[in-house]
């Protein structure tokens, strides 16, 4: 009999049906991993078995008794903890304060802080979550914020623990350490329900996998009867191959050359991105890699012209556009993939057509000299971009709005590769993107690469920076902290050390 157990599970919001009589379980000391894209369901079935959502249909058991759970405090009494994505700490109170936030005093209207301090101590050092009590937590760093969750989650006697994408905000050595934690909790007999899409973190930490796609479950599999290439294709529906075909490519002269960049904080204080410099070849792509937050986005927003540069100087082809306006990088031939493919990169109430010529519709084939569109022309080349670049679309005038993730990201990719830039920048391009549509955006960056393009690659998905990168630099605060190589020639712990903000060891060979 399982320790919990989910049965015939159905949730819908208005039209869409997150999930399906979904059945899912868990034992007691044992790592049960929910699969899946964005969107497949995950986290709706644990935010129903926390309390968060009711579900339209089915009923959950533990050890074999019917249980109601109609919210957070019902899951809380039922020994369930959840670790959110998204922290729900209070920035202004202590570690403390924030974990026993909610739970009755034995002295009435009086805190046993000193008391409570002790106790959160005691389970810190257990299960070598070590945290200061005392701290605020606003003055924590991201990895101790979400230790501070989890002791807050064991401080209630917690028996099944979920964590929703735990791994998003953790170094490599953070995860490393992470996992390990983990593992003395289901020593302990706890039951831990991980949801992740990082494969190799699946496969790491699982001992049972379910795979979710579509509100629906695939299959239930064993780590053991399985590997990450059969896990991809019950997330997609199809056979697919994970690993990369990245050829040997020459590397030519210098396409971007970014010379003590800094962007300050609209707020004042340390600028957003700090005195950066690096410079990307003819056929190579330099990846950036970090925890979200670091700067990256306003690095590639300032390349782009889309952020004001305070200091410093972006050079394509030897000129200078640090403070020209985005149409004029544009002439001087720089794409740019933006991280927010629907407020940034495409007008969704626009046709696909439309949204494939954003860039040039001003110019010949697609407007006349009187500035008339050609409408025969932008339909034409809707057709030949959506042939291309496989756009799943009935006609190039539907409107965008009604595309998937993946193709709305074809329609940006066909129109910033199309018109075969030197300089390409790819923000975060294949977020949200299930398996196969990833693997097509990583097929169409190495085929600019090959063709000559320089490409800044900045994702933060390490696994996807290294695989995919000759270069890579990591960012932390807004600083370079090091470049070094890519592919297999990476250094994965001393990625993890600049990640955390260690500089770039000197007795190691660096890479200019």
């Amino acid at each position: 009999m399982p320790f919990l157990e989910m049965k015939n599970i159905s949730k819908r919001f208005v039209d869409v049906v997150a999930n399906d009589r979904v059945c899912f379980d868990v034992e007691r000391g044992e790592v049960h991993t929910l699969l899946g894209e964005n969107g497949a369901g995950k986290s709706t079935l644990m935010n129903i078995l926390y309390g968060l959502y009711s579900p339209d249909e089915g009923e959950i058991y533990m050890e074999g008794n019917l249980v109601k759970i109609s919210s957070p405090y019902d899951a809380i009494e039922l020994h369930i903890g959840m670790i959110h994505q998204h922290f729900t700490l209070i920035p202004n109170l202590s570690v403390t304060e924030n974990i026993i936030l909610g739970l009755p005093s034995s002295s009435g209207f009086l805190l046993e802080l000193k008391k409570a301090e002790e106790n959160i101590d005691n389970i810190s050092r257990k299960y070598e979550l070590r945290v200061d009590p005392k701290s605020l937590v606003r003055q924590l760093p991201v990895g101790l914020q979400q230790r501070v969750e989890i002791l807050k989650a064991l401080y209630r006697n917690t028996d099944i623990l979920i964590l929703d994408e735990p791994t998003s905000v953790l170094t490599p050595l953070e995860v490393e350490i992470f996992f390990k934690i983990i593992r003395r909790f289901t020593e302990d007999g706890l039951a831990v329900i991980f949801i992740s899409h990082k494969l190799n973190e699946v496969m790491s930490i699982s001992d049972r996998i379910t795979v979710l796609r579509g509100g629906n479950v695939v299959g239930t599999l064993k780590k053991l009867d399985t590997d990450a290439n059969k896990l991809a294709g019950m997330m997609v529906g199809k056979e697919i191959t994970l690993s990369l075909d990245k050829p040997s490519v020459k590397k030519g002269k210098r396409l971007l050359e970014v010379r003590g960049l800094s962007v300050n904080s609209e707020k004042g204080g340390k600028p957003l991105v700090n005195n950066v410099s690096f410079d990307i070849h003819e056929g190579e792509i330099l990846g950036v890699a970090g925890v979200d937050g670091n700067g990256q986005g306003e690095l590639a927003d300032a390349i782009a012209g889309l952020q004001p540069v305070s200091k410093g100087q972006i050079l394509i082809n030897g000129m200078d556009v640090a403070h020209l306006s985005p149409r004029k990088r544009i002439e001087r031939k720089l794409g740019y993939i933006p991280s927010d493919r629907q407020r940034v990169g495409l007008i969704v109430d626009f046709s696909v057509a439309q949204n494939l010529v954003l860039k040039n519709f001003c110019d010949p084939p697609f407007s006349t000299r009187r500035l008339f569109l050609s409408h025969k022309n932008i339909t034409s080349n809707a057709d030949q971009m959506i042939k291309e670049f496989d756009i799943k679309v009935s006609h190039g005038n539907e409107k965008v709005a009604f595309l998937s993730g993946g193709n709305q990201q074809k329609v940006i990719l066909a129109r910033e590769i199309s018109g075969k830039p030197d300089v390409l920048i790819a923000m975060q391009p294949t977020r949200g993107l299930d398996v196969g549509s990833t693997r097509y955006v990583h097929q169409c960056i190495l085929q600019h690469r090959e063709q000559g393009g320089a490409t800044l690659f900045i994702s933060t998905e390490l696994d996807e920076v290294i695989a995919i990168s000759d270069r890579i630099g990591v960012m932390f605060e807004g600083e370079i902290m090091g470049i070094i190589p890519g592919g297999d020639r990476a250094d994965l712990e001393q990625i993890s050390l600049m990640m955390a903000g260690v500089r770039e060891q000197k007795t190691k060979k660096s890479v200019s």
